[in-house]
């Protein structure tokens, strides 16, 4: 799975064999049975699936705030009926520390097939994750403060030293003008996942259910919907298409910045900033982030 289009840097080699041990170590002492732990994703933290009991451990280093506060989006939206991953239950719902880690602990889900019919099931789970998020009050950050950090990062030079002055140019004034167009369609705003690009949705035979709630930001829908393939989005009523369409410039260019980060870890990093890049001299229509991130 993609866990961020943010690349971000893998826990160190010699990292994760003490966060497995703290994991596993952990899960036995809430009497989770554990022989084993196979990583299944390494980005910023580790995705560990711990065997037998069939528990998903997410585990960094202590200090990442993101944990608690995935957390609460978990429980908060899950008294929803959301379509969300869940906590494990068999546990107290909690960040635990154990030997410089902080760990949480989740359902493991098989992923299967999506069945027929997926875009329209996509767009309908979409809606019924932001109507669950409307009754839910949680302090995050505004979806346009992404976007100053993205400009930041574009104006530092030794910041995205590779960064050419000519893209330079175009990125500061893609991210000022889509901002720009955006305020001035004076939309709705409410709590948002972020990120829920295919990456960040798992087929299962539970259904389709959302994970990753470390972007959660306040915005109008059309932000989400600017991360989902052109035939969700299509089937996402009610959606205002300009300000779709100036959300999706703003994600082509934000995305674009962070691949220039001198401290991105996305894999061929450098050239996913040049595709998309092309994509915004070529002008409108704006493709959907969702279609590059399904490549």
């Amino acid at each position: 799975m993609i866990e961020r289009m943010r690349g971000s840097t893998p826990v160190e080699a010699g990292i994760v064999s003490r966060a497995m041990a703290a994991a596993a170590a952990l899960a036995r002492e809430l009497h989770l049975g554990v022989d084993d732990a196979v990583v299944l994703h390494n980005s910023n933290r580790l995705a560990l699936h711990l065997l037998p009991c069939g528990v998903l451990a997410r585990v960094a280093p202590v200090g990442q705030e993101v944990a608690a506060l995935e957390v609460e989006f978990a429980l908060r939206l899950g008294e929803t009926a959301s379509p969300v991953a869940a906590l494990e239950p068999g546990v107290e719902p909690r960040v635990y520390e154990r030997d410089g880690f902080a760990v949480t602990l989740w359902t493991y889900y098989e992923v299967v097939r999506p069945e027929l019919g997926f875009p329209g099931a996509y767009a309908g789970v979409l809606r019924r994750l932001h109507a669950g998020m409307r009754s839910v009050e949680i302090a995050t950050p505004h979806f346009l403060d992404r976007a100053a950090e993205a400009e930041r990062l574009v104006m530092h030079r030794d910041e995205t030293p590779a960064l050419a002055e000519t893209d330079r140019h175009l990125l500061l004034s893609t991210l000022q003008s889509a901002r720009d167009q955006i305020r001035s369609r004076g939309a709705a705003e409410q709590l948002l996942h972020g990120e829920p690009h295919p990456g960040n949705l798992l087929s299962t035979r539970d259904g389709l259910l959302f994970i990753d709630f470390e972007t959660c930001c306040r915005g109008p829908i059309e932000f989400d919907v600017a991360h989902v393939p052109e035939e969700v989005s299509t089937r996402y009523p009610g959606i205002d298409q300009v300000l779709l369409a100036e959300c999706r410039r703003l994600v082509l260019a934000m995305v674009a910045a962070w691949r220039w980060d001198i401290r991105d870890e996305f894999p061929d990093g450098h050239q996913h900033g040049r595709d998309i890049l092309s994509l915004l001299r070529q002008g409108p229509p704006w493709p959907a982030l969702g279609a590059l991130t399904a490549e």
